[in-house]
């Protein structure tokens, strides 16, 4: 048998292999450089021939040279935080979840003691009720500032000072004589505790690989959702056990000093720019004439106030506008955002008022979304144990529809938990305990909606992840401030049964989104700015070595 090659097709293949060699390498550098917060705009695709790849300005392909550029020594660099040892990596990511849970238990802990808030201060429910509305508007304005102030001045700095501050509005809560007081402080206290959620996940991305981020990922992203949580759990047993709404924001004061210290004392800087940058100084300080012309990228472009402006004001919006995966997604997760928050506020009508609860008795009735989380992170586990071997045979660009099948899961467990809740805990003759498990259905698809999504937007956007990240963080959480101060409202006019009816029909709505990007996703995203799309192209020379390899054959 012999086999007749065409030259031609070998020729071919050659270039397109050395091109998108050189466009695997251009992308690791800059994820490398910048994270997922390149300062340059991405080139304007236009169609190309089957063997070229869009290119970046030849300066960047210069500066890829250039003696004076301060980088890390090769893939083992030890100043590399993918570099440091596994077990301090993971120390790290569980400091940061740590972090995430305090603030996110301070997002719900006080609804537990918005009864004793009204008796207190003489105001209505709805104004209770922004107990937790005003610290997620404060989520909304702060990433504005503390995702491009990591940039500039690096992660730990802006830990150290949001924590602080957040821990010091915390006790002006604790010490409040008035309404007005308390629900300023609340709005204050969240503009700075959403610094925790956008820069321990920031510290995720900066000290794994996307091999084992996976991993990571799922258990962060469940930590997001177990303090909501357990603050309600918490808090009920303090509220009813003293009878004093204070009891609860000093029991918050605590867990937040107790956290503060612990980010100012363990948190390194993981920021490679940054980290860089410092070390650039370092260098010019030790020998001023040898190392004069010594400097790091952060140092050259990109971090002016007009271009952090555009990165984290414009861009984000600019692709929220623009980009269909983005936006189809950030409506996906600002919904089940939305009804997480919502559940505050209507699992007390369902335990308490429909079957007598007791705060702390109603607060308990939150376990069963707590192991719902606890299950989504195993589930997210598993369903990335592939990830490895898809990393290895696509040349380390996947197709990011691999993150996906977490959502696959979440949107039917969605439909059926918000039917299953709203059909029988309206009925005070069902168990209280059937209704309760269908919260795990509710837990278990929030988190695996965020652990699949964020994973699929960091992957999709690569170095301009942060921006679709802050424009879906702003998104939502102004759809989780909102929630809450309806949703009472709509479970009694409604009635509980079709007030959970019509979440599980907008829930059936949006479940097969997962599904149609995993069989569309590629095609969307070949004619997107912001997505890189290096897998497609790596698509390409797999299917031109087969057809290489195969020749034609007599």
């Amino acid at each position: 048998m012999a086999t007749i090659h065409q030259p031609t097709a070998s020729s071919s293949s050659a270039t397109l292999q050395s091109t998108l060699g050189e466009e695997i390498l251009r992308t690791e550098r800059r994820i490398e450089e910048y994270g997922g917060d390149d300062p340059e705009e991405p080139p304007v695709k236009s169609p190309l021939p089957d063997n070229a790849t869009s290119r970046r300005p030849s300066s960047t392909h210069k500066d890829e040279h250039d003696p004076n550029l301060v980088r890390f020594e090769g893939p083992d660099d030890m100043g590399n935080p993918h570099n440091w040892s596994r077990t301090y990596r993971w120390f790290l990511t569980m400091i940061c979840s740590l972090l995430t849970v305090n603030v996110t238990f301070a997002s719900s802990a006080p609804t537990s003691a918005a009864g004793l808030v009204q008796q207190e201060f003489g105001v209505s429910s709805e104004v209770a009720d922004l107990l937790t509305s005003l610290f997620l508007v404060g989520y909304v304005a702060g990433p504005i500032f503390w995702g491009p102030g990591s940039e500039v001045f690096g992660r730990r700095p802006v830990f150290i000072l949001t924590m602080t501050c957040y821990t010091l509005f915390i006790l002006g809560q604790s010490l409040a004589q008035n309404a007005p007081t308390l629900l300023i402080t609340r709005f204050l206290s969240g503009f700075f505790a959403c610094a925790p959620l956008t820069n321990a996940g920031g510290v995720i991305v900066d000290i794994w690989d996307p091999v084992a981020r996976g991993t990571a990922s799922s258990v962060f992203v469940s930590m997001v959702f177990l303090g909501p949580v357990l603050g309600p759990v918490v808090a009920g047993f303090i509220a009813q056990d003293t009878g004093d709404f204070r009891w609860v924001f000093w029991v918050m004061f605590i867990f937040a000093g107790v956290c503060s210290a612990l980010a100012a004392v363990f948190l390194p800087e993981t920021y490679g720019p940054r980290i860089l940058e410092l070390h650039a100084r370092k260098l010019r300080k030790e020998d001023p004439v040898k190392n004069k012309d010594l400097y790091a990228e952060a140092e050259k472009h990109g971090w002016d106030f007009a271009s952090l402006i555009d990165r984290t004001i414009k861009r984000p919006f600019k692709m929220l506008a623009s980009e269909l995966i983005l936006l189809l997604i950030t409506i996906y997760m600002c919904f089940i955002y939305g009804i997480l928050y919502g559940l505050f506020e209507a699992v007390p009508i369902i335990f308490a008022e429909k079957r007598g609860f007791t705060v702390s008795q109603t607060g308990l009735a939150f376990i069963g979304v707590g192991i719902g989380v606890v299950l989504s992170c195993f589930v997210g586990i598993y369903t990335s144990r592939s990830y490895p071997a898809l990393v290895k045979e696509w040349r380390g660009f996947p197709p990011p529809e691999h993150r996906l099948y977490g959502g696959m899961i979440a949107g039917p467990s969605m439909v059926i938990g918000a039917f299953w809740l709203g059909w029988t805990g309206a009925y005070p003759d069902v168990h209280w305990a059937v209704p309760a498990v269908s919260l795990l259905f509710i837990g278990m698809s929030v988190t695996l909606v965020f652990i699949s999504f964020i994973s699929y937007l960091v992957d999709t956007y690569l170095m301009y992840a942060a921006s679709a990240l802050a424009a879906n963080t702003i998104a939502r959480s102004a759809v989780g401030a909102a929630f809450p101060l309806f949703t009472v409202q709509m479970y009694h006019g409604m009635g509980i049964q079709w007030a959970s009816t019509l979440i599980g029909l907008v829930a059936l709505l949006l479940a097969p989104m997962p599904f149609l990007f995993f069989r569309y996703g590629a095609r969307i995203r070949a004619g997107s700015r912001f997505a890189p799309g290096v897998d497609l192209r790596i698509r390409r020379e797999i299917e031109e070595e087969k057809g290489g390899k195969k020749g034609v054959e007599v």
